[in-house]
């Protein structure tokens, strides 16, 4: 049945004592009220206009009808609001919250990019044009926490860390990974923490083809952000802290050549470091009979390989057996290289167990952003969309940092989108101003007004 053949009232009769009709009949109505918040956010980071700079516009001046600047504010937007597919634009291109997002009179302006045209402008960046749009979203995110911090943070940790991006169709570059049992693609993420804030905040995101090895694409990031990071930043000790698959010698020996970088890698186990972690793991065990619980011992040692490591390395280990209801207990030694210099419990449970947190932002960026909708067929198409969708997130995070002192200031970015974008809203355009005339019922009503304040309104 064709959209245009489905009625647009609806009649409940017998619900109430009298009848109830539903017409969908507002043609200045929009249920994305609220994203009016993501424009203030936006404009004071100026993120999306960042981002087009990095493009080259090689179409024909008379014919365009949406900048390049439109597109990417159109895309980004509705990501955040939820709209992770491009053929939601067939039915967003009128709506005119959006339209007042991208800067359009919201009645009489045009509409918004079809998906067809939003088709043709993800396919179209090359490398160089992704790598300069990646580079200029870094530098909106550490540019806004420098003026946030006046230039001043003790400690910048940067974690980065890989995630699986299962794919279902002919994406090209899509490989089958035996780890994750699936064909996919593997992303990249990484998170920017000052001092000791709770949140993780997102400053990079690059996609990957399937079969890639885990330090793949990871040296060539912490060399462009330890730099920019440091120029932000001159006074600032950083930490860098990395999942196992990014244990390669070329990773270790760069980061031994940082002076101002502390560096804390997961080692793999193998029989060398086994035999080190022997006796501890005898004590663990003992332990663990005597308690019927889970223990562990902490420790060190010195350690390298025979040919691909320079020198020996300080590794902590966590000589740890696990004991659950009704299994056997199991052996878990875990192992990491540092140079720091605190002892190996404090290192592995105060500072190396954190990098969990970073696991609870790339579970949003899967499930509230859906990061994974890589669905075009073309590489670099799908490298877009993940960055688009990394900037999406980006304005969402500082959403957040501005609910902090409410009870939303730790709330996943799906609630966040659910409470204050999804707003029913009528659009009245005057001569003077434009209205937004939103539900006075809204039970979020006072942390809204107290986030629009935050982002520059005023009362009135």
């Amino acid at each position: 049945m064709n959209e245009h053949t489905i009625t647009d009232c609806l009649l409940f009769p017998d619900i109430f004592d009298r009848p109830v009709v539903a017409k969908f009949d507002q043609r200045q109505g929009s249920s994305d009220g609220g994203a009016i918040l993501l424009k203030a956010v936006e404009r004071r980071l100026g993120l999306t206009s960042a981002l087009a700079a990095g493009l080259r516009d090689d179409r024909q001046p008379g014919k365009v009808q949406h900048e390049l600047r439109e597109l990417i504010t159109q895309r980004v937007m509705a990501l955040a609001l939820g709209y992770e597919d491009a053929n939601d634009a067939a039915r967003l291109a009128a709506d005119p919250i959006h339209k007042l997002l991208v800067g359009r009179d919201p009645v009489a302006g045009e509409d918004l990019a079809s998906q067809p045209t939003l088709s043709r402008f993800e396919n179209a960046p090359d490398r160089k044009e992704l790598l300069r749009m990646m580079e200029a979203l870094a530098d909106c995110v550490i540019e806004r926490h420098r003026k946030r911090l006046h230039g001043r943070a003790r400690r910048i940790t940067i974690d980065l860390d890989p995630t699986d991006d299962p794919t279902h169709g002919q994406q090209q570059f899509t490989f089958f990974n035996r780890h994750y049992d699936s064909y996919c693609y593997l992303p990249m993420v990484c998170f920017l923490t000052f001092n000791g804030e709770a949140e993780q905040y997102l400053v990079a995101a690059v996609l990957r083809r399937g079969n890639a090895t885990g330090s793949v694409g990871a040296l060539g990031i912490l060399r462009r952000l330890i730099t920019r990071v440091s120029n932000a930043f001159p006074k600032a000790r950083l930490r860098v802290r990395l999942d196992g698959g990014f244990a390669s010698p070329e990773v270790l020996d760069f980061l031994d050549c940082e002076p101002k970088v502390e560096y804390l890698v997961n080692l793999a186990a193998n029989a060398v470091l086994k035999r080190k972690v022997k006796s501890a793991m005898k004590r663990s065990r003992h332990a663990s009979e005597i308690s019927g619980q889970t223990e562990h011992v902490y420790g060190e040692c010195r350690y390298a390989t025979k040919k691909t490591w320079p020198w020996k390395r300080r590794i902590i280990y966590k000589a740890e057996v696990v004991r659950a209801a009704n299994k056997e207990p199991k052996d878990n030694p875990r192992f990491v290289v540092t140079n720091l210099k605190q002892s190996p419990q404090w290192i592995y449970e105060q500072v190396y167990c954190q990098r969990g947190d970073v696991e609870n932002r790339i579970k949003e960026l899967h499930d509230g952003m859906q990061i994974g909708r890589t669905s075009c067929s073309n590489f670099l198409a799908n490298t877009f969309r993940v960055l688009l969708t990394a900037a999406a997130y980006v304005l969402m995070q500082e959403m957040r940092l501005h609910l902090s002192p409410t009870r939303h200031a730790r709330a996943q970015v799906s609630t966040l989108r659910e409470h204050f974008l999804k707003l029913g809203a009528q659009v009245i355009v005057t001569v003077r101003r434009i209205v937004l005339h939103l539900p006075q019922a809204f039970p979020y009503r006072d942390s809204f007004h107290r986030l629009a304040l935050s982002l520059g309104a005023q009362s009135g």
